[in-house]
């Protein structure tokens, strides 16, 4: 399988000798070979990157004789580094002693970063574009007079924050630390927890001015190659001139971007992460965003977190049969309360009806405009407390909700029955981890309330076969997006509606088409189930022996 980075290459170097713009380029020059002349290349290249004020030319002579010359961002590179590591070191270099100067240029390059350079990552570079896209990516370039090749030192320096725990994913048993903006840490994160060279890292530029770096992880011999053939693919073709965050590229490779519904799945934890590149899955990560893309993503997989595994599977079980509630109140509880309220209301207990209708008996609008009210007022509540600095933010969320519901009621622009459905509708939401999930159930809310005002029950039903036939169409990567859910009876029982002990969880899933489709044999768990029960067996005989024991008062 050809790599992702040379796949990109050949379609960027296509895409450029087919265009305008690497036209233009060639004009000026920047895609010729570097000049034997020092002063030319360095002419050239401050044509090119124009007036900076982070840009440094560092002019100097090698052995008194060769005059070079480094050029780098200040603004993105290490400074005591440049000069511990490669200026001293050029500068104290003794000449050979070689009398005929042409052999000793033609591998002067060579023998300084053979004898004398102190850095680790380097690499030759023959083109002034190349140079340029060095530079920019905060790379120390040397250049050599009367030398056509220049060499690149990784002397790259950015600052960053802290590793903190992510404030969107809070779990309550695990990792208290999560992604930051700096790929190469992330990249350290998953290399702490998977120690295998069987983790593969692939990297590449995308992006045609921010020539953003993109790494593409999977497992080899765990994730199916034609998955990982896909992804790169995909990324390959994006032709964009900024990649700014994630979230662009999940953009451009997802199947369908006008559903509501996320196929690519995204967080900032490591762990998850892991879990995930351990299932068979490819994670695609972008220098400059906290988040990672988790590919394939299916329904079941936005409803688990990691507390979900870290903790007994009993208790896992529960809390995610609990979030599946939840989804079900913050998804259909206004409009099947509107088609009770507007069409239905003989399904409730009498007692409760009089109750509904002495708390409406005041307000003017039907139940299917008063709901969306309160909806769309929650929305616009619930959006100005993400934008608000925290400190005021919780302050509005609380005592916004108390005020606000508490003067509708006055006011009579809602029965207190719609303040309880709101609110309860508005918890369910919270309660889904993902956040683009929640997004979208708040998004297909609100065609289930007109519709459920429209014609009740039966609008409500038409709703619900609708979301069910998109859901049924769509596919994440060629899965089937609710694979896990309508097939495998094995599947649903292990890692669903429900979570198995983690010793049935011996397959890994199927949609995945893992070349290692198990975590472990079957025997080996057999085994340890087997273990677990003969363990037991032997205590409750060895106890059984001890009561029986005529000599059991005399030991003790």
């Amino acid at each position: 399988m050809k790599k992702w980075s040379e796949t990109y290459r050949a379609y960027k170097d296509q895409e450029n000798s087919s265009s305008g713009s690497g036209e233009a380029a060639a004009s000026r020059g920047f895609s010729l070979p570097l000049s034997p002349s020092l002063d030319d290349n360095l002419a050239k290249i401050e044509q090119a990157i124009g007036v900076n004020g982070d840009l440094s030319v560092r002019n100097f002579l090698i052995a008194n004789r060769f005059k070079a010359a480094l050029v780098f961002l200040s603004s993105m590179t290490d400074q005591n580094g440049i000069r511990e590591n490669v200026l001293k070191p050029l500068m104290q270099w003794q000449e050979p002693e070689i009398k005929d100067e042409e052999p000793l240029r033609e591998h002067l390059l060579d023998r300084l970063w053979n004898e004398t350079i102190y850095i680790s990552d380097g690499q030759k570079c023959s083109e002034i574009s190349r140079v340029f896209d060095l530079v920019s990516s905060g790379f120390v370039v040397l250049l050599l007079d009367q030398c056509e090749q220049s060499m690149a030192f990784a002397m790259r320096q950015i600052e960053k924050r802290g590793i903190e725990q992510p404030q969107t994913e809070q779990v309550i048993r695990g990792a208290r630390e999560g992604f930051i903006e700096l790929l190469d840490t992330n990249l350290s994160l998953i290399r702490y927890r998977l120690q295998t060279p069987d983790l593969k890292i692939e990297t590449g530029p995308v992006g045609q001015r921010t020539q953003s770096r993109v790494a593409v992880c999977y497992i080899q011999g765990i994730t199916d190659p034609e998955l990982v053939a896909e992804v790169m693919l995909r990324i390959s073709k994006i032709n964009f001139d900024g990649i700014i965050d994630a979230g662009y590229i999940e953009q451009f490779i997802e199947d369908q971007p006008i559903s509501p519904f996320p196929q690519i799945q995204n967080t900032e934890r490591p762990d998850k992460t892991v879990a995930a590149l351990l299932e068979g899955r490819v994670v695609i990560m972008v220098d400059g965003s906290s988040f990672a893309l988790i590919i394939p993503a299916l329904l079941d997989q936005f409803f688990q977190t990691i507390d979900d595994y870290s903790e007994r599977f009993i208790i896992g079980s529960l809390v995610r049969f609990i979030r599946l509630i939840a989804l079900l109140f913050s998804l259909f509880f206004p409009s099947l309360y509107v088609s009770v309220i507007s069409y239905n209301p003989e399904l409730l207990p009498t007692d409760f009806a009089v109750a509904i209708s002495g708390g409406r008996a005041g307000v003017p609008f039907p139940a299917v405009l008063e709901v969306f009210i309160m909806e769309v007022s929650m929305e616009i509540l619930r959006e100005a407390t993400i934008r608000l600095p925290q400190m005021i933010g919780g302050a509005l969320s609380i005592v916004g909700v108390l005020v606000i519901g508490q003067a509708a009621v006055s006011a009579g622009l809602a029965s207190p029955i719609t303040v309880v459905i709101v609110a309860l509708t508005t918890i369910g939401s919270f309660a889904t981890p993902a956040y683009n999930v929640a997004i979208a159930l708040r998004m297909l809310r609100f065609p289930l309330i007109f519709l459920a005002g429209l014609f009740g029950l039966y609008g409500v039903m038409i709703g619900t076969v609708l979301i069910i036939n998109h859901l049924l169409y769509l596919e994440s990567f060629g899965k089937p997006y609710l694979f896990t859910l309508l097939t495998g009876m094995r599947e649903r029982l292990t890692d669903t509606l429900f979570r198995a002990p983690l010793w049935w969880m011996n397959r890994r899933p199927s949609h995945l088409h893992p070349v290692d489709a198990t975590r472990s044999p079957y025997g080996e768990t057999q085994s340890y189930i087997d273990g677990i029960f003969q363990s037991k067996e032997n205590s409750n005989e060895q106890e059984a022996e001890n009561l029986n024991d005529p000599n059991r008062d005399r030991r003790r």
